[in-house]
């Protein structure tokens, strides 16, 4: 088995309910429970809005890790399976399309 990383961007409805957000979060536990009985699952967070980026040889820090919300990584998950494909084949189960986000599936390079 390989590990593989989810990263989650965009789909973050700003302007939900509180209700509407509830209903949302049941369908990722529901996912990620899923995953863990799976035993695909190994670890994952979402992720704060706010942060800092450092750049360049200068080393400049900016406020702010994306420039539009649409591209900004809400959260990871690392997963276990055979190859990338599998991987996809997992991922297909995310509720992120649901808000219209994308997940974007990653080998973790060993080290």
């Amino acid at each position: 088995m390989e590990k593989f990383v989810y990263l989650f961007r965009g789909g973050a409805r700003l302007n939900s309910t509180e209700e509407e957000y509830k209903d949302r979060m049941q369908l990722w536990y529901k996912w990620i429970t899923s995953l863990q009985q799976n035993g695909c699952y190994e670890s994952g967070n979402p992720l704060q809005t706010k942060g800092k980026q450092v750049s360049g040889i200068n080393k400049i820090v900016t406020d702010g890790p994306f420039t539009e919300a649409k591209e900004m990584i809400g959260g990871y998950i690392i997963i276990n399976a055979k190859d990338i494909d599998e991987a996809v084949e997992i991922g297909l189960g995310c509720p992120i399309y649901e808000e219209h986000g994308s997940l974007e599936v990653r080998p973790v390079q060993k080290m």
